[in-house]
């Protein structure tokens, strides 16, 4: 390395450590995460960026903004640590790359511009408060998956997609996960099978580190938080939009599928228990009498499926007709999975506002299959959860259900709620469609809230 190289090293780790020392000064509660990243330099990119573990910087561009305003790379510091916060370089998944980029971007600088402190403000663009406007007029929080949704639906032309990502671009985003582009993919053949296993392996070690990056940084932000709701309360109420979208990002998130199997029922079913034998006797009387094994698979295994439960979708007019579709096939197609239910198993389906309005009864994959295809959404009135609740005592009194194991109550979470708690489990499900109004459910009722990406069904391999 020549000495142009080590000095262009050293100024550009000079700003940035200057950067993260004013930074510190005005925010204390950022200590953790601002020791968190090294710095590296690197010409592959002709600005700034982090991967989560450094800032990877071209220095001429750093000491271009430093020159301009120091306070632009305070920002840019900034920017990059809350990405990493809300974990934004690892969550791309299969969002449409472009659009995602400028979704963190926005929500990012919608935090950094909300903050009260010199050493990150700026006069705020009239462009950008037409769009923190509009934003806020959909969601309540400007988190980036929520203004992901939003950007799609507008239909932006080239020339305003543009406008928008010149004017809320700050860093580079080469270094972050990006979707895998399946038409770039090596061809499996004898004369490369070694080189696929190599790129195999060391992907799957770029993907651990990439987890790990992830864990690492959930915990940096989780402890941010409770150092804003506690220690810090001050500097939360300052920060409030930031300790919002941490509270938001950092909420418990669940498994839909294995959520569900908090609602089996543990009893014998039809099958062959292959663990119940020896696999060297039944080979052995094979070998032995030709067709004939000296120990016979037991016919029926002890196993975990759904007997009995009711799903009640709230119908009223708070509730979009496209969350509710999207929650019942999300749920149709996990509980369509061939190990999903008893051979006998009953299931009632209610659509309800302030009343019942449908109940269906379902007993077999197939019918459930046909009221998927012909399901139509009814009711759009207030909402009730009273009557859903009686319904169901009804019929546990009159022996329709013999072992109800739980009511999940897809809603909106707005309505009036029993007062005693019923004789089986109960989950309120909500949503999150970047709204995030908060709801309260009774104490003995389950609240649990999803994402979109929480619901997605993931292909399963045989």
């Amino acid at each position: 390395m020549n000495e142009t190289h080590q000095k262009l090293i050293a100024i550009g780790s000079n700003i940035l450590t200057s950067a993260r020392n004013e930074l510190y000064v005005s925010m204390r509660f950022l200590d953790i995460a601002l020791s968190k990243l090294k710095y590296e330099m690197n010409l592959s990119s002709l600005y700034v960026g982090t991967d989560g573990e450094k800032i990877l910087f071209n220095p001429r561009y750093l000491i271009q903004r430093y020159l301009s305003d120091h306070i632009l790379v305070n920002r840019v510091y900034l920017h990059m640590i809350l990405h990493c916060l809300f974990r934004h370089p690892f969550r791309q998944g299969e969002r449409d790359e472009e659009y995602w980029n400028l979704a963190c971007d926005i929500a990012v600088e919608s935090m950094i511009d909300a903050l009260p402190y010199k050493s990150v403000k700026l006069v705020v663009s009239d462009l950008r408060n037409e769009w923190y406007e509009k934003l806020h007029k959909e969601l309540k929080v400007l988190s980036a998956e929520g203004i992901y949704e939003v950007l799609q639906k507008q239909q932006l032309t080239l020339q305003q997609f543009g406008k928008l990502q010149l004017e809320f671009w700050v860093d580079d985003h080469v270094f972050w996960e990006h979707k895998k582009d399946d038409d770039n993919q090596q061809q499996d053949s004898q004369d490369n099978q070694n080189d696929n296993q190599n790129d195999q392996q060391q992907e799957q070690q770029e993907q651990q580190r990439r987890q790990q990056l992830e864990q690492q940084w959930q915990e940096i932000s989780e402890k941010m938080q409770t150092n804003l709701e506690t220690f810090s309360q001050e500097a939360g109420e300052e920060t409030g939009d930031l300790l919002q979208n941490l509270q938001i990002e950092n909420r418990e998130r669940y498994d839909y599928r294995a959520f569900l199997q908090k609602f089996v029922t543990y009893k014998e079913d039809i099958q062959v228990d292959d663990d119940s034998y020896d696999y060297i006797f039944y080979t052995y009387g094979l070998q032995l009498y030709g067709n004939m094994p000296l120990i016979e698979a037991l016919e029926y295994k002890e196993v975990k499926k759904i007997e009995e439960l009711v799903i009640a979708i709230d119908t009223s007019e708070s509730c979009e007709g496209d969350t509710v579709k999207q929650f019942l096939e999300q749920t149709y197609a996990i509980l369509m999975q061939n190990e999903s239910f008893f051979h006998k198993f009953h299931i009632r389906i209610l659509q309800c506002d302030v009343k019942i309005l449908e109940d269906k009864k379902i007993t077999s994959q197939q019918e459930l299959q046909v009221y998927m295809d012909n399901f139509t959404l009814k009711g759009n009135g207030g909402t009730d959860f009273r009557p859903v609740f009686s319904y169901v005592e009804e019929l546990i009194a009159q022996k329709t259900f013999q072992n109800l194991k739980g009511l999940l109550y897809f809603t909106d979470g707005w309505g009036t709620f029993p007062k005693r708690r019923p004789p089986y489990e109960t989950a309120f499900l909500f949503l999150d469609d970047g709204t995030y109004n908060e709801r309260e459910v009774p104490p003995w009722a389950m609240k649990v809230i999803f994402g979109k990406e929480d619901l997605q069904i993931k292909e399963r391999k045989e």
